[in-house]
């Protein structure tokens, strides 16, 4: 299944039925009287989000999803039917968006969510809703209202507990592939890694979600390389793993290019914890992985862990120290939404 975190729609939520004009003639009635029925509403647009799904690939093959119409009202005060609705089935962390691709309009989180997108227009009132004691045969209806269009965004944004981060080749995949039973894409070269992948890890009976994004290079805030449009999902993340590759000239180049790039994407990103591992030191001598573990803790001004993803050296620390920084934020969010409830005016 080819991964689409973004896609362009267009949605038309169905027009009203027309209500009806109609008297009762029937034999040896002498005063029948208006007898037309209402129109039926016509079909919403609503979002729904469901299980199974990591992906929007189903939008990439239709951009047009119209609801059905009402039927008009008849005779006999029979009423128009509804139209039928259309729901968009999205996966968990999907983004919805207006036209201009910035004003949110819902963020679908957790299964079952659903949200209105266009409403269907309401069906028009027959002759028989407007007969009074004055005018006991009118000649009028309403017309059906018309439906809502419009072109929406969708975006998704992985939900995941810890992000990988670093540049191309840093090990971020064999990383994931050593502590998950994800099976990234693994080369010896540059850009293995074109899509987002997620990984469930198991530490001391615990279960937290990593992220492994394709890799920074300098400018990719201009679009150099894959760009930063994967970086979306790092925003549902608790914690940032900064992966540094041990075997490069300069580690702290290495970092600082990717932290430029991470702040000058913004949206928060810059204000998340952020872990910083050496990796690959199984390819490098004691005094090497001294020297440039130091080189990198100046660069990121803190403590820089060492591991092998690999080997598997310093994997299981690294992850409890990830677990920690995620149990943290639960914790923080949990307070927050507290408060959130507690407050009055």
């Amino acid at each position: 299944m080819k991964f689409l975190d973004q896609a362009k729609i267009y949605i038309r939520s169905g027009d009203g039925g027309a209500g009806s004009v109609s008297f009762r003639r029937e034999k040896f009635i002498e005063f029948g009287g208006p007898d037309g029925g209402d129109g039926g509403r016509g079909g919403a647009v609503w979002a729904e989000c469901v299980d199974g799904l990591n992906t929007l690939i189903d939008y990439r093959y239709r951009q047009h999803f119209k609801a059905r119409i009402g039927m008009h009202g008849m005779g006999r005060n029979r009423a128009g039917a509804n139209g039928d609705d259309v729901v968009l089935k999205v996966p968990v962390g999907t983004q919805i968006l207006d036209e201009d691709n910035e004003t949110l309009i819902a963020d679908l989180t957790a299964v079952g969510q659903r949200v209105l997108l266009a409403k269907g227009g309401n069906g028009g009132f027959g002759n028989a809703h407007f007969k009074t004691s004055t005018n006991q045969a009118p000649r009028r209806a309403n017309p059906g209202q018309e439906g809502q269009e419009r072109w929406i965004w969708l975006r998704l944004k992985l939900i995941a507990d810890a992000g990988l981060v670093g540049l191309p080749n840093a090990g971020k995949s064999t990383f994931l592939a050593a502590v998950s039973a994800a099976r990234p894409k693994i080369a010896d070269y540059p850009f293995t890694t074109l899509v987002p992948a997620l990984g469930v890890v198991n530490i001391d009976g615990r279960e937290f979600v990593i992220a492994d994004l394709p890799g920074l290079i300098e400018g990719a805030h201009d679009g150099h390389g894959l760009g930063d449009r994967f970086l979306g999902h790092l925003e549902r993340c608790a914690v940032l793993l900064h992966l540094v590759d041990g075997t490069g000239e300069d580690v702290g180049l290495a970092y600082r290019t990717v932290r430029h790039e991470i702040e000058a994407y913004g949206a928060g990103l810059t204000d998340k914890p952020e872990l910083v591992a050496l990796n690959k030191c199984d390819a490098l001598s004691e005094d090497e992985i001294g020297t440039r573990r130091k080189a990198l803790a100046l660069a990121c001004g803190g403590e820089v862990m060492v591991l092998s993803g690999a080997t598997g050296a310093g994997v299981q620390d690294c992850l409890r120290a990830l677990l920690a920084a995620v149990d943290r934020n639960r914790v923080a969010e949990r307070a927050a939404e507290t408060v959130e409830e507690d407050w009055r005016p």
